[in-house]
């Protein structure tokens, strides 16, 4: 007999339990000869089980609510007690297991965008355990822009993972100081997919960030500053010595000049220093379209 579709708001019900969620997809899958998606599709879950014991998360390993290969990557429920390991120090273990497979495999390089999220999900050992909203947001901040420009932007040499976590365990896990993982570690983004109604407020987190992108832009404030006050720098009317960006010289094709935290979804359009950028959070500076040359005093802006 088939179970009755609830009705939405006709009678109060048992909320679901509340579930971590984890999921990853990898970087170009569908790109690879039709021969290596089997093999990889295996090797995922592997090197993530890998990262987990060696994170000491063997509960979470062991205990996956309602998990699932979706063929270029895996997703799974766990406890949310263990939201602040899973932060860190899970996040930089995967990234360090992906490194130390990518510099000795034959193969295929894997490369993970991952997303942390949690909610309420039916989980009682049924088949259709695990679907819901948060369910959908966590695919939903997996394939979102934000994530897929930073990992296509950085070296594949350097960075292997590529995280974005939603505002509610942010806000819960990170700012409760709960985890590891320190709030500067993070960088607000809008989580927007294109074709889909869907942009939430999320943060982004790069365990091992490629010099490319350090020289593009995504730099502390405070390393900023001292870049545009170091005494070597050009003078009001010297043109930067190099196109990446120093606290100098920054070429923006549209949006604004990245300078402090992103609060809005961008995509790397070419080269360490250009970025394609919607809405973003400012520390300091302005909102430019076109070059922007900042000098020292008396400078052109």
């Amino acid at each position: 007999m088939t179970a009755a579709t609830p009705v939405p708001y006709a009678e109060s019900r048992l909320l679901p339990p509340y579930r971590g969620l984890f999921a990853v997809d990898a970087k170009d899958f569908t790109g690879l000869p039709a021969v290596q998606h089997g093999p990889v599709s295996r090797l995922i879950p592997d090197l993530v089980d890998q990262a987990l014991d060696r994170a000491g998360l063997h509960a979470v390993k062991d205990a996956k609510s309602f998990p699932a290969n979706t063929g270029d990557g895996i997703v799974f429920g766990f406890d949310p007690a263990h939201l602040p390991f899973v932060l860190c120090p899970f996040l930089g273990v995967l990234d360090e297991v992906l490194g130390a497979y990518n510099r000795q495999t034959l193969g295929p390089r894997i490369r993970l965008r991952a997303s942390v999220h949690v909610g309420p999900l039916p989980d009682s050992g049924e088949p259709n355990d695990g679907n819901g909203t948060p369910r959908n947001d966590t695919h939903r901040l997996l394939d979102s822009r934000p994530v897929k420009a930073v990992l296509a932007a950085a070296s594949p040499e350097t960075t292997h993972v590529a995280a974005v976590i939603s505002d509610r365990v942010y806000e819960d896990v990170v700012l409760g100081a709960y985890t590891g993982l320190h709030p500067d570690s993070c960088i607000e983004v809008s989580a927007s997919v294109p074709g889909k109604s869907f942009s939430r407020r999320a943060w982004l987190h790069i365990p091992s960030p490629s010099a490319n992108l350090l020289a593009g832009g995504i730099l502390p404030p405070v390393e900023q500053q001292q870049e545009q006050n170091t005494p070597d720098g050009p003078g009001p009317d010297e043109p930067a010595a190099s196109p990446a960006h120093r606290g100098n010289t920054q070429h923006v094709g549209e949006g604004a000049a990245v300078m402090g935290n992103i609060g809005g979804d961008f995509s790397y359009t070419g080269g360490a220093n250009t970025y394609r950028a919607g809405n973003q959070h400012w520390g300091g500076g302005d909102n430019v379209s076109g070059d922007k040359h900042v000098g020292g005093a008396g400078g052109r802006n």
